[in-house]
């Protein structure tokens, strides 16, 4: 019987959807680093991010008011970082905000008008827990239902979902609105979510989530 129980677990383990019930009242949407610099042609240009925006936007839609966006802003030049950082940053200069547009660290045009009543949080690094105030704002509206789009897969919202693990939130991964600069990856880490992050993430269209949502 455990071992019978343990294959149906695994079996529901392995499916995309809302697993683990309905969603409640307390969500927020988390939309990852959609900004210009991913969109337009630079350095770093996420070249699939226009397909899945119009899937981000229906999300965004439902309810702007529960969505924090982040963003990732590069710093003024390689010297304000250390170890890893400034070599990263050396690598990529054409990045730094002293060569780059400054427009280019926006929202993307079609997700900054929802700002109010949207929030955005900058952060600095991958992670949007390091350094934000991300964490007391999810406490003060006692949120315990993260729903997580935006870019890059393996990058950026890997780190946002590993963030909200560790916090023990229910964190749902809206699979047609993140995209990736590269498809193995992207496929790849989708697999890893399944197989090793089964207890903790969901992964459901944005449909599924809207239907669960309403």
């Amino acid at each position: 019987m455990p071992e019978q129980c343990w294959m149906l677990m695994s079996d529901l383990l392995a499916r995309d959807g809302l697993r683990f019930g309905p969603l409640g009242e307390n969500w927020t949407h988390i939309c990852v680093d959609m900004q210009r610099m991913f969109a337009e042609p630079t350095d770093w240009q996420t070249p699939w991010m226009n397909r899945v925006m119009p899937q981000v936007v229906r999300l965004v839609e439902v309810s702007p008011d529960r969505t924090v966006f982040t963003r990732f802003v590069p710093p003024l030049t390689a010297d304000q970082m250390t170890g890893a950082w400034w070599r990263y940053y050396v690598r990529w200069h054409r990045m730094t905000r002293s060569e780059l547009d400054p427009g280019l660290v926006q929202l993307t045009r079609d997700l900054v008008r929802f700002t109010p009543p949207a929030r955005v949080v900058d952060k600095t690094v991958y992670s949007p827990w390091h350094g934000t105030s991300l964490q007391m704002g999810l406490s003060r509206l006692k949120i315990d239902t993260l729903i997580v789009s935006g870019a890059e897969t393996e990058v950026c919202v890997l780190a946002t979902v590993l963030g909200a693990i560790d916090r023990g939130y229910r964190t749902i991964i809206a699979t047609d609105a993140i995209c990736s600069s590269a498809d193995a990856t992207h496929d790849a880490m989708l697999t890893i979510y399944h197989g090793r992050f089964g207890m903790q993430v969901e992964t459901a269209t944005v449909d599924e989530i809207i239907d669960a949502i309403r």
